[in-house]
């Protein structure tokens, strides 16, 4: 898995979610900095050690869990993405 995958896993998921009519403004906040922090992350100049990518992941994704099952699909191959990538 690369890094251009995590990007393209992310625009998948911020499409999905403007897809989605009863997605909070919170909920969405927590995905535009996840995909802000991811692209920092496959960032080599930027330093990302305190960042906590992947709990904002799995905090997205149980938002999804029952109500939008695609959303999550994404957000959970996101998250094993992440874990191969060792983040």
């Amino acid at each position: 898995m690369s890094t251009e995958r995590l990007r393209e896993l992310m625009a998948e998921l911020i499409s999905e979610i403007q897809k989605i009519d009863s997605v909070d403004e919170e909920t969405m906040q927590v995905a535009r900095k996840l995909e802000s922090d991811i692209d920092d992350l496959v960032n080599p100049a930027v330093d990302t050690a305190d960042y906590n990518v992947l709990d904002d992941a799995i905090a997205l994704e149980a938002s999804f869990a029952i109500e939008h099952p695609i959303a999550e699909r994404i957000v959970r191959e996101l998250i094993n993405t992440l874990s191969r990538l060792g983040i």
